[in-house]
């Protein structure tokens, strides 16, 4: 029988030994500030202790001798060298208990590290004792065994998008943004979710996503640039939660835990390329930790990566030489066809992490952690004809194919003291700075303004986005005397300054040389296109340093009401310098009238200010669109325009607004059998005021030349598309979560685990603005079919996921089948439109284990190397750049096969 109310978890260990008749020997100082749940009525031994040590990092690690032996999870008995250890000493050993809690170290030994990644969650609340189980809102949590086990996924987040279904994956950018890869949660965009390291904010890339598919206009954290060697687990709370973190949250927030260990490390190799051939991939990685100080620890973190091309381009149709006489160039017979090459970019990436904190006294922990990265990307982008107007004949006589260099120098630093006064009250003082500096250059390109004269190699430009953001956060629990449990409340404070940089490129880059080629060459007498091909320089005019910085406060409240009914509710007030106030809430609930059955509902409200870039990113590129009155794709140059710019202006921009949101979501649990875990929720995300980039704006028979105008007005070329940013539609997404997973074991064929998960979204516009009077005069659209197809078809209709992991001696099968739904591309042209049908992906991964440090393993993505559709003719064009569906949620360059050996130490 046992009566131990919620307390702290040292005071409650001590209770149970003197109840249970057991001795305990635990790490006292390590859990400090640590929750346990209240334990009452008549139970098993093992029962009440799996329940008081729930959600916190004590696992049984021996049970002998008359004493069971509690250490934290990952680091092993003695990890800690000097860490102080308490004995909870009862009056006389009870027998029957020691059998059961023996059987509990013997069952949790070798799950301890799986077991420590699935219980306890640290995102979406502030409570040291809430598990995934018990989570008020849907959340996702990806042990270090999972992401090991997805071999084949190099970064993180492809390593997302692979295991979770709601998270779907970008893979197209074009011109300066194709080195970023976006994803989205719940069928939001990348900006409106929120990275966190460690419970940090992390930055967001300077670069701009454009000129892409669906993700036009963001600019993400960039997952890339995070070591997946540092990472413990990863939580993904698939639920709005601006109250709780501020801007951003909308969709949701991923949560990356660095690893902690203080001794050990793990190293590991990887090759493999495509099924094509092509896209040769090298990868080495490893972490190890070491002891700091008296019971503090130092775990450094790397990753390097080099990755090839794939060339996944169809054949150049068109007529590639000048006539001769009116006759066809004799080489265009025996010219090669295939000179496009679109497909993954080359690059070579290396990210260094660390974590570290170190007790100052007995009531006070430092700790640090970070990364930096370095990486250098580049692609080709599309080939320029001998004969056209963006070709210099005389420097290039065969064509040329414009080459982009992106580096990349990115580091994020946080510090901070955390501490706690008397058992409950926790306090924590942190501060984080970040910067991403982007460089861009072009090779093997020409300004054909310039003539004969043009060099052919240039330097575009950068972009730099610098954050510094600081955090007072308190928490403490007051017994309220009637109440189940007693009260959480949290206070904090946020105060956050960002920067953003546009520094121009070279002159050659972006001016009009004034070219016009004599009597008797190609194109004589005609102006032609200024500034780099394929992306045009940061011209000096855009070049510039922004800021703004904003404040935060709010409060979190988290009530156990009474046994199986908990609510938690949280407010937040915002103050931006450039995109004014707001105050957000949310409020959540969870009630469990049956043991292992339960319901859960949140409503939140959310707020997103337009990030530097989205107000101030100014550049050109040439890509493929449709012309009026022409229905087939073709290759013009197009410029991203500032919404405070001349151009933009005379278009009708305004200043951008911060968008607002609605969330309500509802949801069902069952852990009522054994190994067996489902959830199901539903949501409805409403967001208005939308921060849409427009679709691009290109004068057509009816608008008298509205646009070349306003790019004249504007001292910039007028032979060329724009396109800004506006707060143009509201929008409502509604779609179901579910995932389910069942633990087995199979006596002498091992165990296994199996999971199947599915998301079902949807989005529509509830309204969509009339375009300003500027276009509406010149019979121009704003946001046009094409770009609202990118948010309501342009992401799988549903995706579902079926895994099987299953271990047997030293060896390990992870199969699994990803299914995605439709997804079109929708064009302004209805014929026009390009459907990939539902696909079903296959991945295995067969590992072995030659000992206790090291393990071998093949596998390959895509197993089956499926591809997307390919376009049809109006699409493609008569380049052969575009040929398969760029849309596709799983890449165009088809199946991916691997070796990985992983060393333990």
């Amino acid at each position: 029988m046992f009566n131990i109310p919620a307390q702290d978890v040292r005071s409650a260990l001590n209770a149970f030994a003197a109840q249970s008749g057991t001795r305990l020997l635990f790490p006292y100082d390590e859990l400090s500030g640590f929750r346990s749940r209240g334990v009452s009525g008549r139970m098993a031994a093992d029962k009440a202790l799996a329940r008081i040590i729930a959600g916190t990092p004590l696992r049984v690690a021996m049970a002998q001798d008359g004493i069971v032996a509690l250490s934290m999870a990952g680091r092993g008995a003695g990890a800690r060298r000097a860490a102080p250890i308490q004995l909870a000493q009862a009056a006389a050993p009870n027998p029957a208990n020691m059998m059961a809690l023996l059987a509990m170290a013997e069952v949790a030994a070798p799950a301890a590290e799986e077991a420590a990644a699935g219980d306890i969650i640290v995102t979406g609340t502030r409570q040291t004792n809430r598990t995934v189980a018990d989570s008020l809102a849907p959340i996702d949590v990806l042990s270090a065994s999972e992401l090991t086990s997805t071999s084949g996924k190099q970064s993180v987040r492809d390593l997302l998008g692979t295991l979770v279904p709601s998270i779907n994956v970008s893979n197209s950018g074009a011109g300066a943004s194709f080195a970023v890869k976006t994803l989205s949660l719940r069928g939001l965009s990348s900006d409106q979710l929120l990275v966190l390291v460690n419970g940090k904010r992390r930055h967001n890339t300077a670069t701009l996503f454009i000129n892409g598919t669906t993700q036009n206009g963001q600019s993400p954290a960039d997952l890339d640039l995070i070591p997946t060697s540092a990472i413990e687990r990863i939580e993904v709370l698939r639920d709005g939660a601006s109250a709780q973190y501020g801007s951003d949250a909308l969709a949701g927030v991923i949560n990356l835990i660095l690893k902690d260990d203080d001794k050990g490390g793990t190293a590991a190799v990887l090759f493999g390329q495509t099924f094509g051939g092509d896209g040769d991939t090298g990868q080495a990685l490893g972490d190890f930790g070491l002891p700091l100080g008296d019971g503090g620890h130092l775990h450094f973190a790397a990753d390097a990566r080099l990755q090839a091309r794939t060339d996944r381009g169809g054949p150049n149709t068109s007529v590639l030489y000048p006539r001769i006489n009116g006759q066809l160039d004799p080489r265009e017979a025996t010219a090669n066809r295939y000179v496009n090459h679109p497909g993954q970019p080359q690059v070579a990436v290396l990210n260094l992490s660390y974590d570290a904190a170190l007790p100052l006294g007995e009531a006070v922990r430092f700790y640090s952690f970070g990364t930096a990265s370095t990486r250098h990307s580049d692609a080709w982008l599309t080939f320029r004809n001998p004969n056209a107007s963006n070709n210099i004949i005389e420097i290039f006589p065969d064509g040329y194919v414009p080459r982009l260099h992106v580096y990349d120098r990115d580091y994020q630093v946080a510090a901070g003291l955390r501490g706690d006064v008397g058992l409950n009250f926790v306090w924590d003082l942190s501060s984080t700075y970040s910067r991403n500096r982007v460089r861009y250059r072009e090779t093997t390109a020409l300004n054909v303004s310039m003539g004969p004269a043009s060099p052919t190699d240039f330097y575009i430009g950068r972009v730099i986005a610098s954050e510094w953001t600081s955090n007072i956060d308190l928490k403490n629990e007051f017994d309220l005397g009637f109440l189940e449990e007693p009260l959480l409340a949290a206070i904090g404070a946020e105060y956050r300054k960002n920067w953003y940089e546009i520094g121009a490129g070279e002159p050659a880059s972006y001016i009009d040389g004034g070219y016009r080629a004599p009597p008797g060459k190609l194109f004589p007498g005609v102006a032609r296109q200024p500034g780099s091909q394929g992306v045009t320089g940061f011209p000096a005019d855009a070049a510039g340093k922004f800021s703004r910085h904003s404040i935060g406060a709010y409060a979190n409240f988290e009530q156990t009401i009474v046994k199986g009914w908990d609510a938690a509710a949280a407010v937040r007030y915002e103050d931006y310098s450039d995109a004014g106030t707001t105050t957000t809430g949310k409020f959540s609930t969870r009630l469990e009238p049956i043991e292992g059955i339960a319901l859960r509902g949140t409503v939140s409200t959310g707020f997103r200010a337009p990030t530097l870039q989205q107000q101030h990113y100014a550049s050109s590129s040439t890509i493929g669109v449709l012309i009026p009155p022409s229905t087939v794709t073709q290759l013009y140059p197009v410029r991203a325009l500032p919404v405070d710019s001349p151009a933009a202006v005379a278009l009708g921009a305004t200043p951008l607004k911060p968008e607002k949101s609605t969330n309500y979501s509802a949801g069902f649990v069952f852990t009522a059998i054994p190994a067996l875990n489902v959830t199901i929720d539903a949501y409805q995300i409403d967001i208005d005021d939308r921060i849409l980039l427009s679709g691009t704006l290109i004068d057509n028979a009816r608008s008298n030349g509205a646009v070349r105008n306003a790019f004249l007005s504007a001292g910039l070329d007028p032979n060329q598309g724009g396109f800004y940013f506006s707060n143009a539609a509201d929008t409502r997404t509604r779609g179901l979560d579910i995932v389910g997973t069942y633990r087995a074991g199979l006596g002498s064929f091992g165990r296994a685990t199996f999971s199947l998960s599915g998301n079902f979204n949807k989005t529509k516009f509830r309204s969509i603005d009339l375009p300003p009077p500027a276009l509406a005069n010149a019979g121009l659209v704003l946001i046009d079919r094409a770009r609202q197809g990118d948010f309501t078809k342009g992401t799988p209709r549903d995706k579902f996921i079926g895994s099987v992991n299953w271990e047997l001696g030293p060896a390990t099968l992870n199969l699994r089948a990803t299914r995605y739904g439709k997804v079109t591309m929708v064009s302004n042209i209805a014929a026009n439109d390009d459907t990939i049908d539902p696909k079903v992906i296959f991945d295995v991964d067969l590992a072995a284990k030659l000992n206790d440090n090291v393990r071998v393993s093949i596998g390959a993505n895509n197993l089956f190397n499926v591809y997307p559709t390919v376009l049809k003719p109006a699409n493609q064009g008569v380049t052969g750049f575009s040929y398969y569906n760029a849309y596709s949620p799983y890449g165009i360059s088809g199946g991916f096969y691997y070796t990985r050996l992983a060393f333990t130490f």
